[in-house]
């Protein structure tokens, strides 16, 4: 690992000036599990993507840090770690669907020191993307290798110059409670929901959201649940630990009398981004739901671009989509 500048930040402001002085190649650093032990220490770089000189470290500021009960909801600091959301009761009664999504990241030795920000924020997994030879499309280079190479945990849904898959259990739950991030940058602080937080390829390649290289999340805020909203959380890995999803499946719904009023189903592990099903959902609007999930969601086979040797990420993908739909049906 090349050396760096440490900097620990004790307010958001001096964060976002220690990005905005010192450029791209300043990076925010929570726990570290990805940024330092997986970019820094493999020399993941090319000439889109800057080896880190400057770290950030949030930590130290007491504002990104804790759980929060306000009247709208819930709001959570982004330097808080993995293992205090799981920990919360506040959190495990009012938005199970988070806590579940949460507690099935990595390890108890990883969740113990990662943060939310982190998590949300972090890299694509692809081993292209991580390897030292490849100068693929998301490192500023001029293919995505994934293409015609080992490709079996690659994206099914919106690829196109890249089919990496985003890696967040955390975006994933967070996108179907419909929350919000507050981004702090040098100009002040803004809401940005998570709707339109996340980036695809298609927009721009070599990020996977609208942070710009000054701008910091602050926080995340997730708003209470209505009566008779239901949630529930599926995900599909090789290994028990330590593993990212093959495929993932978060629902927030709002059920009545076995009809579905309203609700988001959003899948990870199939798409550059977390990947909001509204395919299903609107065939689900209105609709009695058990007998009308299957069809509904077959219909993920309609959006689905499998590359050579992922297709078999289809018919997950609709099968645990239809579990979790039912799951948060009988909750």
């Amino acid at each position: 690992m090349k050396s760096f500048e440490l900097y620990d930040a004790t307010t958001i402001e001096e964060a976002v000036s220690l990005l905005d002085q010192h450029g791209p190649t300043a990076k925010i650093v929570g726990g570290g599990s990805d940024l330092v032990g997986g970019i820094m220490k493999d020399y993941v770089e090319g000439p889109g993507m800057p080896y880190p000189e400057v770290l950030i470290d949030v930590t130290t500021i007491p504002e990104l840090n804790g759980i929060a009960m306000i009247d709208s909801g819930a709001t959570i600091g982004t330097a808080t770690t993995l293992s205090e959301i799981c920990d919360s009761s506040e959190l495990r009664q009012g938005w199970p669907v988070l806590s579940e999504a949460v507690d099935s990241v990595a390890s108890i030795m990883i969740r113990n020191f990662a943060t939310l920000g982190g998590n949300i924020n972090q890299r694509p997994r692809c081993w292209f993307y991580r390897g030292a030879h490849f100068d693929c499309y998301k490192k500023g280079g001029d293919f995505c290798y994934a293409v015609t190479g080992n490709n079996k945990p690659h994206a099914i849904i919106d690829g196109e110059l890249c089919y990496s898959v985003h890696p967040s259990d955390s975006a994933t739950a967070l996108l179907a409670l419909d929350a919000t991030a507050t981004i702090a940058s040098p100009s002040g602080q803004r809401e940005v929901p998570f709707n339109d937080y996340f980036i695809g390829p298609r927009e721009d390649v070599l990020r996977e959201n609208i942070l710009q290289h000054n701008e910091l999340m602050v926080d995340v805020r997730v708003p209470g649940l209505g009566a008779n909203t239901k949630t529930a959380w599926v995900k599909l890995k090789d290994r028990l630990v330590y593993d990212f999803a093959i495929v993932s499946v978060a629902v927030v719904a709002t059920i009545e009398n076995g009809v579905w009023q309203d609700g988001r189903i959003v899948l990870g592990g199939v798409a550059p981004t977390p990947w909001r099903a509204t395919i299903v959902e609107e065939a689900l609007a209105g609709k009695d739901v058990a007998a009308t999930v299957k069809q509904a969601a077959a219909l993920i086979r309609n959006a689905a671009r499998p590359l050579s040797e992922n297709a078999y990420k289809v018919p997950l993908a609709i099968t645990l989509t239809e579990r979790a739909v039912m799951s948060a049906l009988e909750a």
